[in-house]
C-alpha cells in the first residue's frame, strides 16, 4: 500500500521524502500512516524498479536534498496497483480500499467503473461471510462476538452504500 501512497503523492509534482510523508499524512492519515522508516525502503524499491527517479540538490543552507518524481512507467505501475484485485484479508481490506478509492482520479472512466464494480463485489462477499458467521446457529457466539459481527455487517453495508453512490456519481459525470 505504501507504494500506492508514494506514487500518488508524486503523480503531479516532485517532492522530497519529507514532502511525500507530509502529503500522505495530509491526505490519507484517516486510514493510513506509514512511518518514515517504511517510506525510505519503498522509495528505494520504486527507484530501482524505474517507477520513480530522484535528483539531489544542495539547498542554500548547504544541506543535500533529494527530490522524487514519477516516471511514465511509474504512472503505469500506479494504475496497475490500483486495479489489482483487493485483498481477501479482511483486516487489511478497508484501509486498502479507502486508499485506492482516494486515488481513483488517476484512472480513466472505464477503469474507474471496473474498479468500483469489483470493489462492490468483494465488499459484499466480506459482508456475507460476516452475516453467515453471525447467523450460524451451530456457533455459540458470545454477546461481544455478536455485537462486533453486527457492527462489521453494518460497516460493510455502509461501505457498499458509499460505492453505489460513487458509481452513480461517476456514471453521471461520465456522460
Amino acid at each position: 500500500m505504501v507504494e500506492i501512497l508514494i506514487l500518488f503523492s508524486i503523480f503531479n509534482k516532485e517532492l522530497t521524502m519529507y514532502g511525500i510523508q507530509k502529503n500522505i499524512f495530509d491526505y490519507f492519515c484517516a486510514y493510513s500512516k506509514p512511518s518514515f522508516g517504511a517510506l525510505k525502503p519503498a522509495l528505494k524499491r520504486l527507484e530501482s524498479a524505474g517507477f520513480i527517479i530522484s535528483r539531489r540538490t544542495i539547498s542554500d543552507g548547504g544541506r543535500q536534498s533529494g527530490f522524487y518524481s514519477i516516471t511514465k512507467e511509474g504512472k503505469k505501475e500506479l494504475k496497475r496497483l490500483l486495479l489489482l484485485d483487493m485483498t481477501e484479508n479482511t483486516v487489511q481490506f478497508f484501509s486498502l480500499a479507502r486508499v485506492k478509492l482516494s486515488c481513483l482520479s488517476v484512472l480513466d472512466d472505464n477503469e474507474i467503473s471496473t474498479f468500483l464494480s469489483n470493489l462492490k463485489i468483494m465488499s459484499l462477499k466480506h459482508k456475507y461471510e460476516a452475516e453467515n458467521v453471525l447467523n450460524n446457529e451451530y456457533l455459540s457466539l458470545t454477546f461481544y462476538q455478536r455485537v462486533v459481527l453486527d457492527s462489521t455487517v453494518c460497516e460493510y453495508n455502509n461501505f457498499v452504500d458509499l460505492i453505489e453512490h460513487l458509481e452513480k456519481e461517476h456514471a453521471s459525470n461520465s456522460k
